[in-house]
């Protein structure tokens, strides 16, 4: 399982999920994680549904998705990995999810 420093509740498991980035090792991804933000309303309301994550990972999903639209992209040391990093992260996540 894969992880960087800079986002160590966000991992990679070619064997979870098809390889896509997931949350602590758990099998929901990312992606998923964004699509519920979409979806609910309030922050509470996501923690009663889905009680096993956490505020830090609803943060970091933010962050990662950030990070994955900018241009600079580092690898893991993998060859079908990456993850994107940026000095934006806090940029991003203030102008479009300023209660966060």
């Amino acid at each position: 399982m894969q992880q960087h420093p800079a986002f160590d509740r966000i991992t990679v498991d070619p064997g979870k999920c098809a390889g896509k980035p997931c949350i602590r090792g758990m099998r929901i991804t990312v992606r998923r994680v964004l699509e519920i933000l979409a979806t609910y309303p309030n922050r509470e309301e996501i923690f009663r549904e889905y009680p096993f994550l956490e505020p830090e990972d609803l943060e970091q999903a933010l962050r990662y998705a950030a990070a994955a639209i900018d241009e600079e992209v580092h690898s893991l040391n993998t060859p079908f990995i990456a993850i994107a990093l940026s000095s934006s992260f806090e940029r991003f996540s203030a102008r479009f999810f300023p209660s966060f």
